[in-house]
């Protein structure tokens, strides 16, 4: 048994007689591997940052989780890893750490990290299901299975469920900061919540996603946490930490957001909520006129969102404030009375609602007044659903600067590892500058491994030279044909990448009827099927085809023959258009750089490789990739992005 409280090296671990290969039958060593374990060690050990690009199949995160318990171990402190998608996520916690812990002997402890509202709260069950004649419009029978549910639950998370509890039933049960009574809660030896948070304390190993350590980073700054304390950070698929940041350190104010928070304790129309059954008639009244304030207040933005068109972006005072006083109106009686009240319970809730509308108030005024000159502010309007809803939306313009504040000003030792840094095939620096610019990183060690997988034998890229420009009206019926040409080279088994859902649905509404004569199964990500069931569909290798938009591009794994075929339909750049690209395109330019070298291209070439990256994930796959953009050769940048991705054939088609 290895000793990693002490030292180790890389070969007695990852060597071909390695404590891995006698727990791995057909183990092969991988100098990709091994090199990266050899860099995240001496990181850890010698306290700096490493930014390593890994491509697909070199076991990253076998790569760092082994140098992280290691470190753990002997520098005794606790080591946060944190990922982007769920079923990385899984995969660590399910899968590698296990793996680990018998191959290394069980030499550490790790726990996984869920946020707070993940949790059943037992005595808000309990408060809910004394009050729910009042609280709840339905929803006895859903209150009856959790309750059930909560006494043989051994983790307390909804994920258990085999059914969905209504929003509202949710609201009303989930474990909230600033709702809790810990230690002095009847419940607490019992609570969930705070079990969870005891198997934290005794890991060596946290693992959460980068919205839980962004939210805890946030927090720090103010002296607090949601996370015990820990020495180093590890953050796997990084090239999101930037969209992850920006949502955290700016406002979304969506028009659910208000109204599920004033019908919580009032709804006119079902007579149901906290205040219901209380006599606190005075409160009632200032719910329905807050309920009347907001929706005046949504119609004027909606209407200002009309007159002015263009993408929604505001500059501070376009309508006029008519909600925040009701709001503060309403928030200072409920104070009054969580203080009067004799039901520590209801006490609990009332102030619940108190600070939820502070800080609704607070982010209202924010966004009237776009008080930040740092940030852009927006108006959203969605049209999806039968009623129009309406959000207010702000980022900050350069998030690097939140990003260096928090976590890499606080911690001598952050990796961070993607199979997509890197916008120029360079091993320097330079192929990372992009990345590490728009985080903020900058004092890091680089790191630039290609995939063990034999691309030029696995791979044929077509690349299809005469199609109109994307946003000729001609290029949609273009598309479709050579969408059909390709589908039928694989016998479906495709996934065809779009970069907006307006495109996605016009192709497939021409081609829905092709798709059914031919008798090829067509999934459409944005429909009534959520993204999980597309993917679980399409894994059972029917020989299906998915039209996908943002989210497919990259976190998707599908091995095998089920996936041959990966049709990109146009170069993936962000939309220029868009508030927060338009404001971010003004910042760059006023700083005397090139906007779309700087920052456009660099992004849609890193995407770009995330939407090749799907189609080779083990040494058996093969098939092709379909670029259907012209751009790609006509433009002098489509080099850059061909340039990028790991060399296969590429074949120019023809007609």
């Amino acid at each position: 048994m290895l000793n990693l409280d002490t030292g180790f090296s890389i070969e007695e671990i990852f060597g071909a007689a390695g404590s891995i290969s006698h727990c791995f039958a057909g183990y092969e060593d991988r100098l990709q591997q091994q090199q990266m374990a050899r860099a995240v060690g001496d990181a850890l050990k010698d306290h700096y940052h490493l930014a390593v690009e890994a491509g697909t199949g070199i076991g990253k995160s076998f790569a760092y989780l082994v140098c992280a318990i290691h470190a753990a171990r002997q520098q005794k402190c606790k080591v946060l890893i944190s990922t982007y998608t769920i079923t990385l996520q899984e995969q660590l916690i399910n899968k590698d750490i296990p793996f680990l812990a018998n191959a290394l002997g069980g030499c550490f402890s790790a726990a996984l990290a869920r946020g707070r509202n993940n949790f059943v709260c037992l005595r808000r069950l309990e408060f809910a299901r004394r009050k729910q004649q009042g609280l709840f419009d339905a929803g006895t029978d859903e209150l009856l299975h959790l309750g059930t549910w909560a006494s043989q639950s051994k983790e307390g998370l909804f994920s258990e469920l085999d059914f969905a509890p209504s929003m509202q039933i949710l609201n009303a049960v989930k474990s909230e900061h600033g709702n809790c009574r810990g230690r002095k809660c009847e419940h607490f030896n019992k609570c969930f919540y705070w079990k969870s948070r005891r198997r934290l304390q005794t890991a060596d190993i946290i693992v959460v996603n980068h919205a839980l350590l962004f939210s805890d980073l946030i927090l720090r700054r103010e002296n607090a946490s949601i996370l015990p304390d820990y020495g180093f950070v590890i953050i796997d698929e990084a090239h999101n930490i930037e969209n992850v940041a920006q949502e955290h350190f700016g406002l979304d104010i969506s028009q659910w957001r208000v109204l599920s928070l004033l019908y919580g304790l009032f709804n006119p129309r079902t007579k149901k909520g906290l205040l219901v059954n209380t006599g606190y008639t005075q409160a009632v009244e200032l719910v329905k006129s807050c309920d009347e304030a907001a929706k005046r207040f949504f119609d004027s933005v909606q209407r200002w969102y009309k007159t002015n068109g263009g993408n929604g972006r505001v500059r501070g005072k376009f309508v006029e404030d008519i909600i925040t006083e009701p709001l503060k109106k309403l928030r200072l009686a409920l104070a009054k009375l969580a203080k009067q009240s004799g039901d520590d319970d209801e006490q609990f809730e009332l102030v619940r609602f108190a600070d939820l509308l502070m800080a609704l108030q607070a982010d209202l005024q924010n966004f009237l007044a776009c008080s930040d000159n740092a940030s852009v502010y927006w108006i959203e309007v969605s049209d999806k659903s039968k009623r129009t809803a309406v959000s207010l939306r702000s980022a900050p313009i350069n998030p690097a600067v939140h990003i260096k504040q928090c976590l890499f000003d606080k911690f001598q030792s952050v990796i961070l590892t993607s199979a997509t840094l890197c916008c120029e095939n360079q091993p320097d620096k330079s192929g990372f500058e992009f990345f590490a610019e728009r985080i903020g990183l900058e004092k890091f060690k680089p790191l630039k491994l290609g995939s063990p997988f034999d691309y030029q034998r696995q791979v044929t890229m077509y690349i299809e030279p005469d199609m109109p420009e994307p946003d000729d009206a001609a290029f949609i019926q273009a598309a479709a044909e050579k969408i059909k040409k390709y589908v039928k080279q694989t016998n479906g088994r495709a996934f065809v990448l779009f970069t907006s859902y307006q495109m996605l649905e016009a192709v497939a509404d021409v081609l829905s009827n092709w798709f059914i004569e031919n008798n090829i199964e067509l999934l459409v990500h944005g429909g009534s099927i959520n993204r999980s069931e597309l993917l679980r569909q399409f894994k059972m290798d029917r020989g299906s085809v998915l039209f996908g938009a943002d989210s497919f591009w990259q976190g998707v794994d599908v091995p095998g023959q089920a996936l041959s075929n990966v049709i990109i339909v146009r170069l993936p750049f962000a939309v220029p258009s868009h508030p927060l690209i338009e404001g971010r395109i003004e910042y760059i330019k006023s700083q005397g750089h090139n906007p779309f070298f700087k920052y456009q291209l660099p992004q849609a070439i890193i995407k770009f490789k995330q939407g090749f990256g799907r189609l080779i994930r083990s040494k058996t796959d093969t098939g092709i990739i379909v670029v259907l953009d012209s751009r790609i050769i006509r433009k002098n940048y489509g080099r850059e992005f061909l340039a990028a991705i790991e060399k296969c054939r590429v074949e120019i088609a023809a007609d």
